[in-house]
C-alpha cells in the first residue's frame, strides 16, 4: 500500500472515530437511553446539542492547537479524547455527567473533523486530492455503519457495555493507524492571514448544517419511537443513512471534478431539502429513502464544500476549511439546542423538528443559488 494512501486511510481512522462513533454512534443511542431510563426524550436531544457545542469548540482552537503541538499530536489528543468520552459515558452518572462527556466527545469531532481533511489533502498530489478528501470523509460514513451495526449487539450487554464497546474500537483504530497522521506543510496551518472570506460557501454550508440537525439526531428515534418500531430497526435506519453518507462522500467528490464547488452545493442544497422533506409523510415506506436521501445530503454536502474550499483558497484552504467548519458547528450547535426546546414544547413531536429542519434547508438553497449566480466573496 502507497505511504500516501496509509495517509488518507489514517484520515478515515479519524473521521470514523471522531464524527461516525463519537457523533453518531449516540442516533441509536439515544431511543435505548430514553428505554432504560437513563434520560427522558427532551434531555437526550440536549446531551446531542451539547456534543454539536464541543464540536464548535473542537473545530475552532485545532489550527492554534495543531502550530504548537503539530498535527499528528493534536490528533492523536482528539482520538484519546473520543476514547476516554466513551468509556466515562458506561457510568450512569447522571444528566450533568453525561453532558460532560458529549461534550468533549464533542470537542474531539471537532479537532479530528477540523484538521484530518485539509491535513491529507496537503500531502497528497493535486490530482489525487478529490479522491483523498473522498477517502477521508468515507470514514464517517463507515463509522456511521459501523455504530448501527455494533450498538445493538453491544446493548445486549446493556447501555453501559455499549459505550464501553465504542471505547475499545476508537482505541484500536487510534493504534492501528496513528503511525501514518499526515504531517503538512508548515503553510496549511498558518494563521489566516489574506485568505478569502467565502461568505457563499460559509452561509450555506451553516444552514445546511443546522437544516441536517433533525437527522442526525432523531432519525433512529423516529422511526424507533415516532413511528413504533422500536431500537433495532431504528438502528437499522441509522445503517441506511450511513450508507448514503457514503454514497454523498464518493458522488460529491465526482459532482465538484464535474461541476465545481459553488454549483455542486447548490445542487447538494436541493438534494438536502428533498431529503427533509421525506420525513413529513406518515407513510411507513418514505423511511427507507428518508434514511438513503439524508445521508447522501449530510455528507456530501461536506465533500462538496472542503473541495470549493480548496479551490477558493489553495494552500490557506485549512483556513477557509475552519471558517466554513466553524460555521456549521455554530449553525448546528444553536439548531440543536432550539429544536431540543421544540421536540419538548411540542410534546416530542418528530414532524416538527423536521419541519424546521427543512425550513432551514430551503434557506440554505436560496444562499447556494445566490452564491452560484452573483459569485460572493
Amino acid at each position: 500500500m502507497k505511504g500516501e494512501t496509509r495517509t488518507a486511510l489514517s484520515g478515515t481512522a479519524a473521521t470514523c472515530t471522531g464524527i461516525g462513533l463519537a457523533r453518531f454512534a449516540y442516533v441509536p443511542l439515544f431511543p435505548a437511553m430514553v428505554a432504560a431510563g437513563w434520560v427522558d426524550g427532551a434531555e437526550a436531544g440536549l446531551l446531542g446539542a451539547l456534543n454539536l457545542t464541543g464540536y464548535l469548540i473542537g473545530v475552532g482552537g485545532v489550527r492554534a492547537l495543531a502550530r504548537r503541538v503539530s498535527v499528528p499530536r493534536a490528533l492523536d489528543m482528539g482520538m484519546a479524547f473520543a476514547m476516554l468520552a466513551f468509556a466515562a459515558c458506561a457510568w450512569h452518572g447522571g444528566l450533568a455527567w453525561l453532558g460532560f462527556w458529549r461534550f468533549l466527545a464533542g470537542i474531539s469531532g471537532g479537532m479530528l473533523m477540523g484538521l484530518a481533511g485539509p491535513s491529507v489533502q496537503a500531502v497528497t498530489p493535486p490530482e489525487r486530492r478529490g479522491r483523498a478528501g473522498g477517502l477521508v470523509l468515507f470514514g464517517v460514513g463507515g463509522g456511521i455503519i459501523l455504530g448501527a451495526l455494533l450498538v445493538p449487539l453491544l446493548l445486549q450487554g446493556g447501555v453501559a457495555a455499549a459505550w464501553l464497546g465504542l471505547a475499545g474500537v476508537a482505541l484500536v483504530l487510534w493504534l492501528v493507524m496513528r503511525p501514518h497522521w499526515p504531517r503538512p506543510p508548515a503553510a496549511e496551518t498558518a494563521p489566516e492571514g489574506s485568505a478569502p472570506p467565502a461568505l457563499g460557501i460559509i452561509i450555506a454550508y451553516a444552514l445546511s448544517g443546522a437544516g441536517l440537525v433533525p437527522p442526525m439526531l432523531y432519525l433512529s428515534d423516529l422511526a424507533a419511537r415516532g413511528r413504533g418500531l422500536g431500537v433495532e430497526l431504528g438502528a437499522g435506519m441509522w445503517v441506511l443513512f450511513g450508507l448514503g453518507c457514503i454514497a454523498g462522500a464518493l458522488v460529491g467528490g465526482r459532482a465538484v471534478d464535474l461541476w465545481g464547488g459553488r454549483r455542486a452545493i447548490l445542487l447538494w442544497m436541493v438534494i438536502q431539502s428533498i431529503a427533509l422533506s421525506l420525513a413529513l409523510p406518515q407513510a411507513l415506506w418514505v423511511l427507507v429513502p428518508l434514511g438513503l436521501v439524508s445521508g447522501f445530503a449530510a455528507l456530501g454536502i461536506t465533500t462538496v464544500a472542503l473541495a470549493a474550499a480548496r479551490e477558493r483558497a489553495g494552500a490557506l484552504a485549512g483556513v477557509i476549511w475552519v471558517r466554513v467548519t466553524a460555521g456549521f458547528a455554530v449553525a448546528q450547535a444553536l439548531a440543536g439546542f432550539a429544536l431540543a426546546a421544540l421536540f419538548r414544547v411540542t410534546d416530542e413531536s418528530h414532524a416538527a423538528v423536521f419541519a424546521a429542519g427543512l425550513l432551514l434547508s430551503l434557506a440554505g438553497l436560496i444562499v447556494a443559488w445566490a452564491d452560484w449566480r452573483w459569485r460572493w466573496n
